[in-house]
């Protein structure tokens, strides 16, 4: 099973930006980025085709975030620009995917997890 390991995060105003990073074990075909706050549910952020460099994104962080790949496809990473209170949540990256599309924003369909990283986000 791929393993990940993610870096980045952290603490910033409204308005600021901040960078991800999760890299792999191997090549997977599909990586995503998902987050979760207290009390509510895992969501999908974004997802990318690593061959294809297909991204995939929330209705939330569209225009606002970008998930894009290194050369050899081991690496994600996800821009995240004009960040909102909103946006406060622990961020997870995904990978070894059951799926395609749009389905690649829902968590049950992900078999390889990061261990999370805090994104806080201050008014």
């Amino acid at each position: 099973q791929v393993q990940l390991v993610q870096s980045g995060g952290g603490s910033v105003q409204a308005g600021g930006s901040l960078r991800l990073f999760c890299t792999a074990s191997s090549s997977p075909r599909y990586m995503a980025w998902f987050r979760q706050a207290p009390g509510k549910k895992r969501e999908g952020v974004a997802a990318i085709s690593t061959l294809a460099r297909t991204p995939y994104y929330a209705d939330s962080v569209k225009g606002r975030f970008t998930i894009s790949t290194n050369n050899a496809l081991t690496t994600v990473y996800l821009d995240m620009n004009s960040l909102s209170h909103e946006d406060t949540a622990m961020y997870y990256c995904a990978a070894d995917a059951r799926a395609a599309g749009r389905d690649l924003l829902i968590p049950d369909n992900y078999n390889a997890w990061g261990q999370g990283t805090q994104v806080t986000v201050s008014y």
